[in-house]
């Protein structure tokens, strides 16, 4: 499938606190408070007929969309939490005269908890479900996926075909199992709703994900043909650990990913117009090459292209290059050359060359351009012509590439003519580069800016 409408409202996009948390007031919650952002607690309702989760604020959510649950046929819920297995509604429903049949579909702790809900002669139908399970509601074909969320068989996914698409509901868990990344292979999701609950915060140890542990999980659906260039992937069941929403839609977009409001009706949408270069500018320490490695970060192969010399007898440059190594992918490629022409010419996956202000450094030691008397015979030509030849290369690459690169011209005047004709080269290559790259990014204390 791919790219056909499915009529799919997320009723709400938020964690078990919701965003902002009431109580808190750091500057993510301070932000979406200022904003108007208000998120409730995740859930989505399919065709007015099929409800996936139901928290305590779900029903009302869905009149503030403009929707009422009076056509409400099916409830799929993931696991027992609080948040996402509210059962009174089942009591508030049986108050109305004439409730038509209900199903509600969950594992043995949902039913549990919704069976004290019901009276016995209530036109509900419970249906418990583990991984694997398959069944028919109505015109859906729902196929129950293994979760990473507490004990085995606690939590449940959901993979449900609508007469208008197919979609896949992913929350709550961690990484997804890899049963349930191959029982997707082919599915072509024309809807993908995930979580990503942590944001920033890496070191949660939850069954949840974050932005790192996300963008991973898109790669992995890519790859068995469950997410392609059509599918919506929205990103949901988000808490206040995550940056303000501007950041965290500029964060997901380079992984074709979204944020909405809640009461966003979901559909067909364009594919992402992705940049072939990118250029990632930046002092020291301003977060540049974390920038390009997340860009990135879903892709299903990366060349991380080093222009560093080998950290030999440095043991402090050795742990530089350690810690830059422990946070690429395991699947990245890395190449230590500065041989860009090479790599910029031929086809291939996304390249990522950090940096650039290295590779310039190597280029003055193979000419010997440091020397003021080298520079004014043979040097500065020489320099000049590898300057040319990589403007040449970026402008015409046909690949997905990702350059990170210093601004060194913002700090004090350099007390020798080496350093300045250094910073002067830099610039210029930078601005070079600049003029020949849709996307440019400034980078500093961490924050980004598109150029």
């Amino acid at each position: 499938m791919g790219g056909h409408p499915v009529n799919l409202t997320v009723l709400g996009s938020g964690s078990a606190d919701g965003w902002p948390n009431p109580h808190c007031r750091c500057a993510s919650c301070a932000s979406a408070r200022t904003s108007g952002t208000l998120r409730g607690q995740t859930a989505a309702l399919l065709d007015e007929v099929l409800l996936l989760d139901c928290g305590p604020e779900t029903p009302h959510a869905a009149q503030r969309a403009g929707l009422d649950l009076t056509r409400l046929r099916h409830v799929l819920v993931t696991h027992a939490h609080p948040d996402h297995c509210a059962p009174a509604f089942l009591l508030f429903r049986s108050w109305v005269d004439g409730s038509p049949p209900l199903d509600v579909v969950g594992p043995p702790e949902v039913l549990e908890q919704a069976r004290m809900w019901v009276a016995p002669d209530s036109p509900v139908r419970f249906r418990a479900v583990t991984a694997g399970d398959r069944l028919t509601l109505g015109a859906y074909d729902v196929r129950v996926l293994g979760a990473l969320h507490g004990k085995p068989g606690a939590g449940v996914l959901f993979d449900v075909t609508a007469p208008a698409g197919r979609l896949l509901y992913a929350t709550d868990t961690g990484p997804l199992p890899d049963p349930t990344v191959e029982a997707v292979r082919g599915a072509g999701f024309d809807v993908v709703l995930m979580e990503e609950t942590f944001g920033d915060h890496t070191g949660h140890g939850t069954d949840h994900l974050d932005l790192v542990t996300f963008p991973e999980q898109l790669r992995r659906l890519r790859a068995v043909g469950a997410v392609t260039s059509g599918t919506d992937t929205v990103a949901v069941h988000l808490s206040h650990h995550n940056p303000a929403t501007s950041e965290l839609s500029r964060r997901l977009a380079p992984w074709g990913a979204r944020v909405v409001p809640d009461g966003t009706t979901l559909g067909a949408r364009p594919a992402p117009v992705q940049a072939g270069r990118t250029l990632v500018v930046g002092g020291a320490r301003s977060g540049k090459s974390r920038e390009a490695e997340r860009l990135l970060a879903a892709e299903a192969e990366v060349t991380y292209v080093a222009t560093a010399y080998p950290a030999q007898h440095d043991d402090e440059w050795a742990e530089r290059v350690r810690l830059h190594r422990s946070r690429r992918p395991a699947h990245w490629t890395t190449l230590e050359t500065t041989d860009l022409l090479s790599l910029l010419g031929i086809d291939g996956g996304p390249l990522l060359v950090d940096c650039l202000t290295l590779w310039l450094t190597r280029v003055l030691d193979a000419h010997d351009a440091w020397d003021d008397a080298t520079w004014s015979g043979t040097g500065e030509k020489a320099v000049h012509a590898e300057m040319d030849a990589l403007a040449a290369a970026w402008r015409t690459t046909s690949r997905r590439v990702v350059a990170v690169t210093n601004e060194v011209g913002q700090g004090v005047v350099p007390d020798s003519a080496a350093g300045r004709r250094f910073r002067d080269l830099m610039g210029r290559l930078n601005t070079r580069l600049a003029a020949e790259t849709e996307d440019v990014r400034w980078c500093v204390a961490g924050r980004v800016m598109a150029l």
